[in-house]
């Protein structure tokens, strides 16, 4: 494949036709890693403007959203070509364009559609953010029951060219209701004789277009299905939502979860692209909010300053015991906020997997206080005692909050990934200094 260099001189020497033929050789993956590489301003625009429509359409739908933007705004002197562009894209993929751009500037690019793609746009943007109807594809096809296979097949091949998918058929009344759906190869091993009624047996799984995006992912997972046909509330086919689609969403739900998860306000696709500012902005909200929560800390430290003076060895332990708590308290929020998003666990099960985490929890203690036994054996034996019940105590604690935020959250309506591990933590440390020096004044007589 050229280097960045080479495309580079080739643009400085105005080269055109040498840079077109190029650009022949690479497939539209290819090209479109090429522009998300290309640093200098300007030079993306002009190699997509070389590029055949046919390739400028696959190589803009695998560009990030960002760079899709920026190819957008160079080429506004061209509307011809950009009409081109966003005729040809599909309509899913369009509609998730438009909602990453600026309301004004989706508004001045969907009266450059074609009225019948600019009544699909705006139809597709009117539904709720998140939902699968902005999800889906009216591009599919439907036939009728009473249909012979010949007249099936010949609809097919009329109208399948600019369908998502073919894998699967749907079969719809005079109402456009759907009543089935039919694999293509159930039609063309069909006898000639038969109709599409004789093919059918009413059982079909749909999606419903106000249903929340992340229901999708489930669905797929336990149908196993490359396609799903979206219907509104009185059963009318509207779209189809295809797997490809699930796949960006699940890429999409799972990148929120892990920021969820660190404390980051909304997505952050690419940090190497992101401005200073936007990645300042991002994380600066949740760090504030945990200082003032680490201010308990402080002030549970403060209440055992007598303890403190009187056995100055319990110190040393401090960071290794809070942070202990704070791990085991990670480990079960992580493995509890997977289980919910893919709805392995649904809340009932809570109290059955504190049983469990009980017991989990008290193992990972007893061993874990062995091992800081040891290590107080050489420090400090006259708080071997403290440390090894301390140590119990706090991944008991630790691992039960990991456990129980997820739940909580989910019960009131939230993210369960909402549950960072900065939170768990920081809870952790509050109870962790609570315990261990509780425990201290108590065993030592303070």
């Amino acid at each position: 494949m050229i280097s960045i260099r080479e495309l580079q001189e080739l643009i400085d020497n105005r080269q055109w036709k040498e840079l077109r033929q190029e650009l022949e050789k690479l497939d539209p993956a290819e090209i479109a890693e090429i522009i998300e590489e290309l640093k200098r301003e300007g030079d993306d625009i002009i190699l997509f403007r070389l590029l055949p429509r046919e390739t400028a359409k696959e190589t803009f739908f695998r560009l990030e959203y960002d760079k899709q933007e920026e190819l957008l705004e160079g080429l506004a002197d061209r509307k011809h070509l950009l009409a081109e562009l966003l005729n040809d894209l599909a309509p899913d993929d369009r509609t998730a364009l438009f909602e990453e751009l600026p309301g004004p500037v989706t508004q001045r690019l969907i009266q450059l559609l074609s009225p019948e793609e600019r009544k699909i746009s705006i139809q597709l943007l009117g539904y709720p953010e998140d939902s699968i109807g902005r999800l889906m594809t009216p591009d599919y096809v439907a036939v009728k029951p009473g249909m012979t296979i010949e007249q099936a097949l010949d609809h097919i091949r009329q109208f399948g060219k600019d369908s998502e998918t073919l894998n699967v058929v749907y079969v719809v009344d005079k109402n456009w209701k759907l009543i089935d759906e039919i694999r293509l190869r159930e039609i063309l091993l069909a006898k000639s004789g038969q109709t599409i009624e004789d093919l059918m047996d009413n059982r079909f799984v749909a999606l419903n277009v106000l249903d929340d995006q992340e229901t999708v992912i489930s669905v797929f997972h336990d149908y196993d299905r490359v396609a799903l046909p979206v219907i509104n509330t009185e059963g009318v086919l509207l779209g189809i939502v295809t797997f490809d689609d699930v796949m960006d969403v699940e890429e999409e739900e799972a990148t929120e979860d892990f920021h969820k998860f660190g404390s980051i306000q909304d997505l952050i696709f690419n940090p190497a692209r992101a401005k200073v500012i936007l990645l300042y902005k991002k994380r600066i909200v949740w760090l504030v909010i945990l200082v003032f929560m680490n201010v308990f800390s402080g002030a549970a430290i403060a209440g055992f300053e007598d303890t403190i003076q009187a056995m100055v060895s319990l110190v040393f332990f401090l960071p290794l015991l809070i942070d202990s708590g704070g791990n085991a308290g990670a480990q079960s929020a992580t493995l509890m906020v997977r289980a919910l998003a893919t709805g392995d666990v649904v809340i009932k099960d809570w109290l059955r997997l504190v049983g469990k985490e009980l017991l989990v929890a008290l193992l990972l203690g007893l061993t874990m206080a062995v091992a800081v036994s040891i290590v107080a054996s050489f420090r400090a034996p006259e708080i071997i005692a403290v440390v090894g019940l301390s140590m119990i105590c706090t991944v008991l604690v630790g691992s039960l909050v990991g456990l129980s935020l997820p739940f909580i959250f989910t019960l009131i309506k939230q993210d369960p990934a909402t549950a960072s591990a900065p939170l768990i933590t920081s809870l952790a440390d509050i109870s962790g200094v609570l315990i261990y020096f509780s425990i201290a004044t108590w065993y030592l007589g303070f």
